[in-house]
């Protein structure tokens, strides 16, 4: 399976940014692809447009949000995940990340090893 393109949007302060990473993993490992994801925090200055209005942590996978279009106009906002229990979380379930991983239509994943894929923070 080609590699997706999995972004995790967070605000620096946010105390669920290791737990969103875990989940990625975690998702990643399930569905038998490389952990590769690319980190934006939106106050740094190569932020991209397109990461502003979420809360923190989001996670897109090529480009939609794995829980729905959630923004918020925000970007300095604590985000919450509801769960199978009815109870809030602080991150997106890892089944939720794996349904984005699935849902997406394989032409626009984007292969491991094409591409601009810098260290954690660093710009496209």
């Amino acid at each position: 399976m080609p590699t997706p393109k999995i972004e995790l949007i967070y605000e620096k302060t946010c105390p669920n940014i290791n737990a969103a990473r875990q989940q990625i993993a975690q998702a990643c490992n399930q569905v038998g692809i490389k952990a590769d994801w690319q980190e934006w925090e939106v106050s740094a200055s190569d932020a991209p447009e397109h990461i502003h209005g979420y809360g923190s942590p989001t996670i897109l996978v090529n480009g939609q949000d794995v829980c729905g279009d959630m923004t918020t106009g925000d970007d300095y906002c604590c985000r919450v995940y509801s769960n199978a229990q009815a109870t809030l979380k602080g991150v997106p379930a890892v089944n939720d990340i794996v349904q984005a991983i699935h849902a997406t239509p394989e032409k626009k994943f984007q292969p491991v090893g094409t591409g601009h894929t810098g260290p954690r923070g660093s710009s496209e």
